[in-house]
C-alpha cells in the first residue's frame, strides 16, 4: 500500500509558522516566541498527511489557553478552507463569495511548490500584504513577512505623521508609550554578582566552596553595573514643524513617562515641558504643554535656544547623555551660531541625534545652511516622518556607543 504523500508538500515550513503566528495574534490568541520553532520542528517530524492532523499539529504547538481555542478556529478555519483561492490581489479581495472548500478538496495541495502561481497558494495568499515601494508602483499589492508591530499599529506603520487624524494620533502615543520601557545605559565601574562575566567573583566563590568541604565547585562571577544614560530631547514647534509638532509631543511624552527623559521645545524661546508631559492623561498633557508655549508655530532661533539650554541648569542631563534635537533645520539665527552650539554639544553629549521629517522627501539634500552646519555634529540623522520610522528613533536610543 502506498504511503500517503504529506499534506504541505513543497511548502516553506517557516513562513506557514510565521504567517500563522502573526494572524493568530492578530485575532487575540496568545502565542509564546518559542511556538513558531516549535510548529516548525512538528511538521518536519511528523508531516501531516490529513487536514485533522495538520489542526492538531498547529494546536498543540501554538495554543497554550483554553479561552483562545474558539479564535484560533476561527483564524484556522479562515487560512485554510481558503488556501485554494489563487494568489493574486483580484481572488484574494472575493475571498468572502468563494465557497469553503471540503477536506477532499483541501487535500490537492499536496505537491503544489512555493513557485506554481497557478492557484493553490498555501501558505503565500496567509501573508499580510503591504505597499510596494520599489518600481512597481504604490498601488501593487506584495507579499512580504510581518512587520513587528501590533496589528492596529501597523495599519498605520506607513502613513506621514502629518496625516494622521487625532485618534490615530492617540493610538502612536499610547504604543509609544508601551514601547519605549527600554532604555540606553552605559557600563559603570560597579561590579555584580551574575552567572556569566569575564571576572571571577573571589568572595563569593569561597562564600560557596563552604558547602563542599571548601572546593570551589561553583564559581561565581562578576559582570559590570550598567547605569541609565540622560535623555534629553528638544523639538522645534515653529510654523514649518506645526504638522508633525502633536506627534512629536507625543514621543516625547512616552519618554519622559518612561525613564524622566527631560523634554524642551523652542521656537523663539525655550520652553521646559517636562512637567507637563508627564500627566496621567495623554490629552490633558498633551493640551497643557500646548499651552506653555507661548511662542509656538511662530519663527525659529535654533542656535539661541542651544546655547539656552546649554547654559541651563538642566545643562548637566547633556553631558554624557543622549541629546535628540527634532526640527527641519530652518533657522533664523547664522549658520556660524548654530554650528558653535553643537559643536559644544556634542563635545558634552554622549551621542547626538537629528530628527528631521523634511529628509524623507525624494531628492532631499541637507543644503540648508543651518542644517549643512549641524550635520557634522550628529551621531545619527533619522527622517522620523512615519509612525514605523518611530522605531528607528527608539532602537537609536537604545544602540548608543562611544563617539569614536
Amino acid at each position: 500500500m502506498d504511503a500517503v504523500a504529506p499534506l504541505l508538500a513543497g511548502v516553506d515550513r517557516a513562513v506557514l509558522a510565521a504567517t500563522l503566528t502573526h494572524r493568530l495574534r492578530a485575532a487575540g490568541v496568545s502565542v509564546g516566541m518559542t511556538s513558531s520553532v516549535a510548529l516548525v520542528d512538528a511538521l518536519e517530524a511528523a508531516p501531516p498527511a490529513r487536514l485533522r492532523a495538520l489542526y492538531w499539529t498547529v494546536r498543540v504547538t501554538l495554543v497554550d489557553r483554553e479561552q483562545d481555542l474558539a479564535a484560533f478556529d476561527e483564524v484556522f478555519r479562515a487560512v485554510f478552507e481558503d488556501a485554494l483561492l489563487p494568489v493574486d490581489p483580484h481572488a484574494r479581495r472575493r475571498t468572502g463569495e468563494a465557497a469553503p472548500p471540503s477536506d477532499d478538496a483541501f487535500t490537492s495541495v499536496r505537491g503544489r511548490s512555493e513557485d506554481d502561481e497557478s492557484g493553490d497558494g498555501l501558505p503565500w495568499h496567509t501573508l499580510p500584504r503591504h505597499r510596494a515601494t520599489d518600481d512597481r508602483g504604490a498601488d501593487e499589492d506584495v507579499l512580504g513577512l510581518p512587520e513587528r508591530l501590533a496589528s492596529a499599529v501597523a495599519r498605520i506603520a506607513d502613513t506621514p505623521l502629518d496625516e494622521l487624524d487625532e485618534a490615530e494620533v492617540a493610538l502612536l502615543g499610547r504604543w509609544l508609550e508601551e514601547h519605549a520601557q527600554v532604555w540606553p545605559t552605559r557600563r559603570s565601574r560597579r561590579q555584580r554578582v551574575a552567572r556569566t562575566g569575564q571576572r571571577v567573583a573571589l568572595r563569593e566563590t569561597l562564600a560557596a566552596s563552604r558547602r563542599t568541604g571548601w572546593e570551589p565547585v561553583e564559581i561565581r562571577r562578576n559582570r559590570p553595573v550598567r547605569r541609565p544614560l540622560p535623555v534629553t530631547l528638544l523639538c522645534d514647534v515653529s510654523e514649518s514643524m506645526q504638522a508633525f509638532s502633536v506627534a512629536y509631543l507625543h514621543l516625547m511624552r512616552a519618554l519622559a513617562r518612561g525613564r524622566d527623559a527631560e523634554t524642551f521645545v523652542f521656537s523663539t524661546s525655550l520652553t521646559r515641558l517636562t512637567p507637563s508631559l508627564r500627566l496621567a492623561s495623554p490629552a490633558a498633557a498633551i493640551a497643557h504643554a500646548e499651552e506653555q508655549v507661548p511662542d509656538r508655530y511662530g519663527g525659529t532661533h535654533l542656535a539661541t535656544c542651544l546655547r539656552e539650554l546649554l547654559r541651563s541648569r538642566h545643562a548637566g542631563g547633556v553631558r554624557g547623555g543622549i541629546l535628540v534635537i527634532a526640527s527641519d533645520g530652518w533657522d533664523s539665527d547664522p549658520p556660524e551660531a548654530l554650528a558653535a552650539a553643537m559643536a559644544r554639544a556634542a563635545r558634552r553629549a554622549r551621542r547626538v541625534v537629528w530628527l528631521n521629517p523634511r529628509s524623507a522627501q525624494p531628492g532631499y539634500q541637507p543644503l540648508v545652511g543651518p542644517m549643512a552646519a549641524a550635520l557634522p555634529y550628529c551621531d545619527a540623522f533619522l527622517a522620523a516622518d512615519t509612525v514605523g520610522s518611530l522605531t528607528e528613533v527608539l532602537d537609536a536610543l537604545v544602540g548608543v556607543s562611544s563617539r569614536g
